[in-house]
């Protein structure tokens, strides 16, 4: 068979195999926030201004359920990240009276928290905006903001990722395949390689194809560098 041709099928391949992950990443991220809602509806006494369950989860429910093999998608910085972020936003908002202001320095604060406790998670960013232009009498302009509804919100969901990925047969928290290493060569990876391993591991990688190769195929030069002697 023609390389092109096989190229062509095997990105098809893959299409295929994408699109039935993400018709079950949309089921399964929609039964979460739904169960999450109902769940902290009934815990929390709802009145007519009463916040039960906290919109930023939405993104976070896109990353754990379509992507759970990314490291910003793991239980530590979805539950870390909202928390971290929300107390940011929090503290933010009683030092600094200008909203604007306190909005820029309760994300950037808050991205810098993250990443010292490893925990970073881009939907906190979200989290930390909520609470540090929270309205006065708004719930989220108190500390107790964190237990009721994000904590609550946040270990609901992430209790709904465990179970679903479990059912559908991948890991989560996510666990990196043990794969050999391989004897010394000097060969080249094709994208028809690249294509069967994405299809055998049937995994949504947060990284494009085409940035994939290209770093396989940087590796790649990088060694044949090395062993003639022209490597820096």
């Amino acid at each position: 068979m023609p390389k092109q041709v096989f190229r062509k099928a095997g990105s098809a391949l893959v299409s295929r195999l994408n699109a039935n992950r993400w018709l079950t990443a949309a089921l399964g991220a929609g039964l979460a926030i739904a169960l999450t809602s109902l769940v902290a509806h009934g815990v929390i006494s709802a009145g007519p201004h009463t916040p039960w369950i906290v919109a930023s989860l939405g993104a976070s429910a896109v990353l754990a359920f379509v992507l759970p093999a990314s490291p910003l998608s793991q239980p530590w910085p979805v539950l870390g990240g909202h928390l971290i972020a929300a107390s940011v936003g929090l503290a933010t908002r009683s030092a600094v009276p200008e909203p604007w202001l306190a909005a820029g320095l309760a994300v950037g604060l808050a991205i810098a928290a993250m990443n010292l406790l490893r925990c970073l998670h881009p939907p906190a960013g979200g989290t930390a905006l909520l609470t540090a232009l929270a309205m006065p009498g708004d719930p989220a302009g108190h500390w107790s903001y964190l237990i009721m509804p994000l904590g609550l919100d946040v270990v609901l969901l992430l209790l709904c990722a465990l179970v679903w990925h479990r059912l559908t047969g991948h890991s989560y928290p996510h666990r990196t395949a043990a794969v050999a290493a391989s004897s010394p060569w000097v060969g080249h990876i094709e994208d028809s390689d690249l294509d069967a391993v994405l299809a055998e591991w049937d995994e949504t990688l947060d990284i494009s194809r085409q940035d994939l190769l290209a770093l396989l195929h940087a590796a790649e030069a990088r060694v044949v560098s090395r062993l003639s002697g022209k490597a820096d």
